[in-house]
């Protein structure tokens, strides 16, 4: 069953992002600018064999399926992009907090450690 497209509460804040440049395109800068990453958007005609290469290579971050290409392109005028990564901010985490019920991978499981702030050595 697909998903419904997200509200759009959340499409406000695009001409944001796109003012601020709070976003990068292209696997390959997306892979050179890992440390740099709030989240990962990917369309939903992303084909299976690049969404699970995209679920791999980015496993840590999380990823949201919503919207089609041609979605993406009225919004940011990216033609033929299906794959945007949005860069650590305060606005890319309230876009993140509007898009997180179309997280598509699991975050990484909390150690017991980590849950109590204690750190090594």
């Amino acid at each position: 069953m697909k998903k419904p497209k997200p509200d759009t509460a959340v499409e406000r804040l695009f001409p944001f992002v796109l003012r601020s440049r709070n976003f990068l395109v292209g696997r390959e800068i997306l892979r050179r600018s890992r440390s740099h990453l709030q989240f990962l958007l990917v369309t939903n005609d992303l084909s299976p064999s690049s969404l699970a290469e995209i679920r791999s290579d980015f496993a840590p971050y999380p990823i949201v399926q919503c919207y089609s290409s041609e979605d993406l392109e009225r919004f940011f005028g990216l033609r033929g992009t299906r794959v945007i990564g949005f860069k650590k901010s305060g606005l890319s985490k309230s876009v993140y907090a509007e898009l997180k019920a179309y997280r598509i991978n699991k975050p990484p499981p909390v150690t017991p450690r980590e849950a109590t702030g204690d750190s090594p050595g």
